[in-house]
């Protein structure tokens, strides 16, 4: 009978991650102290990430640039440099993968690593996660908290908790210490309750982990339906799960390699749209590129979706509703056309301020139905030439002369990813 090994499982999470990286970049910031945050040159946006030193005057990720500078006033705003920082992530995972091929990323700075069977080459898991540690701050100048435990709910857990707070930045967190070390922590310390989950179980009478662990699976689903409504059976019990260090997931590779069911795009405006020829634009430009990521995946779609918010933030209207085509398609003509039929069909005439389209119904695009009525062929061509001048020259190389209008932001987008400058 073979022996089940127990599994070893590292959480490694970069520590300020987008600051690290640039005050490894700029060694005359190194002891300022520096934030990350949307756009400095108009001193406008929010704080993506702090350093340490901006931390201790209380600069805190996701406020915004000006309440910052007011507790800092000699704060060093840095713009974000996203592609740069992927690439940094990228360099990580490869030094991750020195000691096992089982890494998953998690976010761009978080990481599981099973190290399971790297034991008996690496020694014990505490000089694995010390050894990485030293390997990453030498060859990317950033510092690496790891948490240590037999699954990973347990290992992240030991990450958030206490390997951050820990001046080596590595705490190991064992099943057996679960009851004692983790259901003394307050309720907002469990991975995945915010504060507003923090107020239910507060109204439940859980003010600790321990709280929720203790109380028996069916009794705690009973509670969740009768708060948040009967629907709620699946959230009581990883809220359970967790708070137990309950989880046999593995350690997935390649999490982001199942199969895409939809494509999409979603922006938010940089102020309120009113007029219809201006949100026309931003919906060509969402269908834009989501129909050109459907040709570079080799997709075709046959549903359509349109999402919409409306003004004011403080009570929201707006929308998402979706049409199926006659025949699956990545055109951008065909798709915008049925864009804008949704979009007019559900649009309560209110301020835009977020917008999104996507294709779903996913089929590969090498088979496709011919019409007598329309040159297929000759519109697929004109499709591929632009994509191809876009993939060689950027984004911004050829648009649409509604983008060059005030209401256009296919440029600004183009100088960008993920909602962040590149």
């Amino acid at each position: 009978m073979t022996k089940t090994i127990e599994r070893t499982i590292l959480l490694a999470d970069c520590q300020s991650f987008y600051a690290s990286v640039e005050k490894a970049s700029h060694s005359e910031y190194k002891n300022k102290p520096l934030a990350v945050a949307g756009d400095p040159a108009r001193r406008s946006g929010i704080i993506l990430a702090a350093c340490p030193i901006a931390k201790s005057f209380g600069v805190s990720t996701a406020e915004r640039l000006g309440e910052a500078l007011k507790k800092c006033p000699e704060l060093v705003i840095v713009r974000p440099r996203m592609k740069y920082y992927i690439d940094v992530s990228l360099a990580i995972t490869d030094i991750y993968k020195e000691y096992t091929d089982l890494v998953e990323v998690f976010s761009i700075d978080e990481q599981f690593l099973d190290v399971s069977e790297s034991l008996k080459m690496f020694g014990d898991p505490l000089d694995i996660a010390k050894e990485i540690q030293e390997k990453v701050l030498l060859q990317t100048g950033v510092w690496v908290r790891i948490g240590i435990s037999s699954n990973k709910i347990l290992a992240k857990i030991a990450t958030d908790i206490w390997a951050k707070k820990n001046k080596n930045g590595i705490f190991t967190l064992l099943k057996t210490d679960v009851e004692q070390l983790l259901w003394s922590q307050p309720v907002n310390k469990m991975f995945g309750v915010g504060s507003r989950m923090t107020t239910h179980f507060a109204r439940l009478g859980m003010t600790t982990i321990g709280d929720i662990a203790r109380t028996p699976l069916p009794e705690l689903k009973r509670k969740f339906r009768a708060h948040f409504g009967k629907q709620s059976d699946i959230q009581a019990e990883v809220m359970w799960r967790t708070a137990n260090g309950l989880d046999d997931s593995p350690v997935a590779p390649y999490t982001f390699s199942t199969p895409q069911k939809s494509i999409g795009h979603m922006m938010t405006l940089p102020k309120d749209y009113v007029e219809p020829h201006e949100i026309e634009t931003i919906l060509l430009e969402l269908t834009e590129e989501v129909c050109r990521d459907s040709r570079r995946k080799g997709h075709m779609g046959s549903v359509v979706t349109v999402g919409c918010m409306c003004s004011p933030y403080e009570a929201p209207t707006g929308f998402s509703r979706q049409m199926k085509l006659p025949d699956p398609t990545n055109n951008t003509n065909k798709v915008y056309k049925a864009v804008k039929e949704i979009f007019y069909k559900f649009w309560n005439h209110m301020p835009v301020r977020r917008l999104g389209v996507s294709l779903s119904g996913l089929t590969n695009a090498e088979t496709y139905q011919l019409s007598f009525f329309e040159d297929q062929e000759r519109a697929r061509s004109l499709e591929k030439a632009t994509d191809s001048i876009k993939d060689r020259y950027g984004n911004a190389a050829i648009v649409r002369a509604s983008s060059l209008m005030q209401a256009g932001q296919a440029l600004e987008r183009s100088l960008k990813i993920g909602g962040h400058y590149k």
